[in-house]
């Protein structure tokens, strides 16, 4: 398969199943996200969209490299990290959304910056440029551990 189909099926993967998880948060940020004190520095709520659909094309197009690179140890473990992060990645909005527990949703995205670090790593000894189109995510996903830090200190 020639390496742009590759790269929109990548892509449309990633966003379906990265923007369908945030099909949890409707409800809860009409009622519950819009009661919480807020850290500073936290966006409005139309800022979220745009960059988590910016982040997961990114993603997607960085998995189509490394898909594209053939094989190779590198590559399985690359493939691997990815898997995990985006795994850790679907699992905190359910947490802080959908259970409102701010605690373990903490917890996992400490877990998703060390899995997107490593994956950042594995991406770039396959394919140098599918590292570096990660690592606008690992700086969002800092900003948002901030947030989420934040939101668990001023709301407990």
């Amino acid at each position: 398969m020639k390496f742009w189909k590759k790269a929109v099926i990548c892509i449309l993967i990633i966003e379906v199943v990265g923007n369908a998880s945030g099909l949890v948060t409707f409800g809860s940020i009409k009622d519950w996200y819009a009661m919480l004190e807020r850290p500073p520095g936290t966006p409005p709520n139309g800022i979220f969209g745009p960059v988590w659909t910016l982040l997961f094309g990114l993603m997607g197009f960085a998995l189509a490299l490394v898909i594209s690179e053939g094989s190779g140890r590198d590559r399985r473990i690359g493939l691997r990290w990815f898997s995990i992060q985006f795994l850790l990645n679907l699992a905190w909005t359910p947490a802080f959304f959908g259970w409102h527990r701010m605690d373990i949703a903490l917890g996992i995205i400490g877990l998703l910056i060390v899995a997107v670090a490593v994956t950042i790593r594995q991406f770039g000894k396959v394919h140098r440029i599918a590292g570096w189109l990660l690592v606008p995510y690992l700086l969002w996903v800092g900003y948002a551990s901030y947030l989420n830090a934040g939101f668990l200190l001023l709301n407990t």
